[in-house]
């Protein structure tokens, strides 16, 4: 008995049919793919055009099995395909050609080679006075923390809350930003797989992680209503998809979680322009702001974004557009033979708090990139506005190794260095870790001169010391600061103990004013009693400061106390806590 012949599927007869059904199948593929990769529909956009190829090549292979596997059983050969697609998919190999012009030719017209000047004037660049520009930051201000520290305390947070660990992780993506005038780091918590997505995703994300960057204390924030959005989420609520389907053309940097000075959870979206020929000279044109909770996404020109937002231009962006401005400076061909005034960036970036904006700082070296700067760029995160300070003296990296040397019998690690301004210096301020994470110390390391490294285990410690290295250097010098006195009664008198040392803060009848006194220096302070009548030798209040709590120098009681020595200016003074009153 003859065996039968193997049925074969049926591909539509009529053309038409064919065409429906290749059309159908690409586009089914074509919508698969846009949700997976999330292409923006924009000829800037390198994934648009691999989109389209990608449809292109669908599309034929379809053709090929539902009209032209005849090819095959035939013997034709390569010769049958390429004519095959020569009539029946001529269409699409003209837009696919066309698409690899468009891209080549965009790319030619987009090198540095052939548009030097617009690339080197992509950064304005402002030159700025140190001393003037950044003042001295007060020790409760200084962030002492690197991402890493911080990203490790909120983890171990997590630990602490038995109702969520279980259910949900930290997500290891913090942003810096300012909230209430303090530098910390936020981060949402995620939903810790899969099953805990399903079981959890109508109520959404119930918390997230704040880290004070100063004080090193992290907390797990709940909502009142959950978070819906965010990168965790795997399917429409996931924000980069919930930002590409309300805004197909737009191209968008990676969206950094902000909260506003309220506590509301947005998540921050730059949208990003090439605008230099097709594909060159990436900037940022605005941001959208969407709702972390209900995802209303409101779209803002760069002039118009909201001053609480603290992360627009991310520090790659700007030192990307930096070393443009600094290589290009004299021409491309200067930038390679010769390199006159070539200047870059350092390999690493830090955050700095001024005027409620968070500033992104690197160093500037020459483009033989020896261990020597020349300055340093300070460039406001939300505006982009820069400036260059001349300060010549170490890079970072040898500001990190002569900070180690210092505590090299403890083998800490230095992180980082944060720029700031101690006693008219610019100086290297610098966070030493331990081997379990944490900071155990502080150095700062003068950027000029970075032989003078002071260490200390409080940052009041290590200033101290650095301004005493600075003066007996000879690279500052001792100011009379203006001294006054207050004579009264005792009618009030707390105590408080302060990086180890006691102070006691005294306020006479009559006024509003505590001052503070060190009991070191001042061993009088420890036998005062409500009631005495005493004469304190004080620095002058600050003018249009606040002056609820002044430094007092000396103290004398009943005017026959023995002489005391001098509390030193940069003494830290703080209010006592509820349980010390």
């Amino acid at each position: 008995m003859e065996s039968s012949p193997s049925k074969r599927p049926r591909a539509p007869k009529s053309r038409a049919g064919r065409l429906l059904l290749n059309l159908v199948v690409t586009a089914v593929a074509g919508f698969l793919y846009f949700y997976v990769a999330l292409p923006p529909i924009n000829l800037q956009s390198g994934d648009f055009y691999s989109f389209v190829g990608i449809l292109c090549v669908v599309y034929v292979l379809c053709a090929l099995i539902t009209s032209g596997m005849q090819a095959v059983t035939s013997g034709g050969g390569p010769k049958e395909y390429l004519r095959f697609i020569k009539s029946q998919c001529l269409p699409v190999g003209i837009l696919f050609l066309a698409l690899i012009a468009v891209a080549v030719v965009g790319s030619l017209i987009s090198l540095p080679i052939f548009r030097a000047a617009a690339y080197r004037d992509l950064l304005t660049v402002e030159d700025g006075q140190f001393a003037q520009d950044i003042s001295q930051i007060s020790f409760d201000k200084i962030p002492t923390l690197d991402r890493a520290s911080a990203e490790y305390l909120g983890d171990r947070q997590m630990g602490t809350l038995s109702d969520m660990v279980s259910q949900f992780e930290y997500s290891n993506d913090s942003t810096q930003i300012n909230y209430q005038g303090r530098p910390v780091r936020v981060a949402p918590i995620a939903y810790a797989d899969l099953i805990k997505w399903f079981t959890n995703r109508g109520q959404g994300l119930p918390a997230y992680v704040i880290v004070d960057m100063v004080t090193q204390e992290a907390t797990v924030v709940r909502l009142s209503e959950g978070m819906k959005y965010s990168f965790s989420e795997p399917l429409n609520r996931n924000i980069v998809r919930h930002l590409r389907f309300s805004y197909p053309t737009y191209l968008f940097g990676t969206p950094q979680f902000e909260i506003d000075e309220e506590g509301h959870l947005y998540w921050i979206a730059p949208r990003i322009v090439k605008t230099i020929g097709l594909f060159g000279g990436e900037d940022i044109r605005g941001a959208v702001l969407v709702d972390a909770i209900t995802g209303e996404s409101t779209y803002y020109e760069l002039a118009d974004i909201p001053t609480w937002v603290d992360n627009v231009f991310t520090p790659e962006l700007i030192m990307e557009q930096y070393d443009y401005h600094g290589t290009l400076i004299n021409g491309f061909i200067n930038s390679i033979f010769g390199q006159r005034d070539v200047t870059v960036t350092t390999d690493d970036s830090n955050y700095i708090a001024l005027n409620d904006d968070v500033y992104m700082y690197t160093g500037v070296t020459s483009a033989n990139a020896d261990q020597s700067n020349l300055g340093f760029l300070l460039s406001n995160q939300r505006t982009k506005e820069t400036k260059f300070y001349t300060a010549p003296g170490a890079t970072e990296a040898a500001a990190m190794a002569s900070a180690q040397s210092e505590v090299q019998d403890l083998g800490y690690v230095a992180t980082f260095p944060l720029l700031l301004n101690i006693d008219g210096q610019p100086t290297y301020f610098i966070p030493l870790k331990g081997k379990d994470n944490l900071v155990k110390m502080y150095a700062m390391v003068n950027v000029a001169q970075y032989q003078i490294a002071a260490t200390g285990t409080t940052v009041a410690q290590c200033e101290q010391e650095y301004v005493r290295m600075l003066r007996e250097g000879g690279i500052t010098q001792t100011e009379d600061v203006p001294q006054t006195e207050a004579s009264g009664v005792i009618d009030d008198i707390r105590s408080a103990v302060m990086d180890g040392n006691s102070y006691y803060f005294i306020r006479l009848e009559g006024e509003n004013t505590y001052y503070a006194l060190s009991a070191a220096a001042n061993p009088v302070a420890v036998i005062l009693n409500v009631g005495d009548t005493v004469t304190i030798h004080h620095t002058a209040p600050a003018e249009g400061g606040d002056n609820s709590i002044l430094d007092g120098s000396t103290v004398t009681l009943d005017r026959a106390a023995p002489e005391t020595q001098a509390v030193s200016e940069s003494a830290p003074a703080a209010t006592p806590s509820p349980a010390e009153s």
